[in-house]
């Protein structure tokens, strides 16, 4: 589930028109990494949270800021099988 979530990070970001070339889990999203702007951070965040039907309160998005991609795809994955195993 981790390697779908990151790709569908990547995919995001190209379309964000961002360059992901050497872009890996160990990649900040702020600007020591991936250099996302606030701005551009809340609009990923967005589509992840739109695909995933996952939600990340005010203080966790800005938490994402100095997360990596690893982080943030990590981060998703736990709440989808928390979601999941409250399903059960």
């Amino acid at each position: 589930m981790t390697n779908e979530i990151r790709q569908f990070v990547l995919d995001s970001l190209v379309e964000m028109k961002y360059d992901v070339t050497g872009i890996d889990d160990d990649t900040t999203l702020g600007p020591a990494g991936a250099d996302l702007e606030s701005l551009a951070l809340a609009e990923l965040t967005v589509r992840v949270e739109e695909r995933y039907g996952v939600r990340f309160d005010d203080d966790e998005a800005e938490a994402l800021a100095v997360s990596t991609v690893g982080e943030l795809c990590a981060a998703v994955a736990a709440r989808l099988e928390t979601a999941a195993a409250a399903a059960d």
